[in-house]
C-alpha cells in the first residue's frame, strides 16, 4: 500500500532530503500539500546555479523554475498524482525582475486552465544561490480500497 495512505506524509526517495524534519508531501483528505520545493538536487547541488567563466555563480531563473516544477511533478507522481491535479501554486521569487522569464517557463507546464497562482517577492531563500521556491496544493481523491 502507498505509504502516504498509511502515514499521511512522505519524503520521496531520489529527491533532495528536506534540511529539517518535514515531508515533501502530505495528504489531508483528498488534498495533497507539497512543501516548498527548490531546484536543489539529491547531492545538495543546485540546478541553475553553475559557475560562469569567471568562476562566479550566476543563478538562472529559467533553469531553476523548470527544475522546481519537474521536482513537484516527481513528488506528486510518487503518490499517484500529477501536475494536472494541482489546484493552487504559490511561487516565491527573490527578484521580481525574473518574473517574465519565470512566467515563460511556468507556461511550459500550465496554461490558463491550470491552478490558481500567487507569486510573491521574498528577501531571501534558504540558500543564497536559490532564486525561486514553489509550494503546491493538489486535489486527488482517494480511490476506494
Amino acid at each position: 500500500m502507498n505509504d502516504l495512505l498509511t502515514n499521511n506524509a512522505k519524503v520521496v526517495d531520489g529527491k533532495a532530503t528536506p534540511q529539517r524534519k518535514f515531508p515533501h508531501v502530505k495528504r489531508a483528505g483528498d488534498f495533497l500539500y507539497v512543501s516548498g520545493t527548490s531546484s536543489r538536487r539529491p547531492d545538495n547541488s543546485i540546478a541553475g546555479a553553475e559557475l560562469d567563466a569567471a568562476g562566479r555563480v550566476r543563478p538562472d531563473i529559467e533553469v531553476q523554475t523548470r527544475e522546481v516544477l519537474q521536482n513537484i511533478r516527481d513528488i506528486l507522481r510518487s503518490v499517484d498524482a500529477d501536475l494536472s491535479d494541482v489546484v493552487e501554486i504559490c511561487s516565491y521569487l527573490v527578484n521580481m525582475n525574473d518574473f517574465s522569464q519565470y512566467n515563460q517557463v511556468y507556461g511550459e507546464f500550465f496554461d490558463a486552465n491550470g491552478p490558481t497562482r500567487t507569486t510573491v517577492a521574498v528577501h531571501q531563500l534558504p540558500h543564497p544561490h536559490l532564486v525561486i521556491e514553489i509550494k503546491a496544493v493538489a486535489y486527488k481523491p482517494l480511490r476506494s480500497q
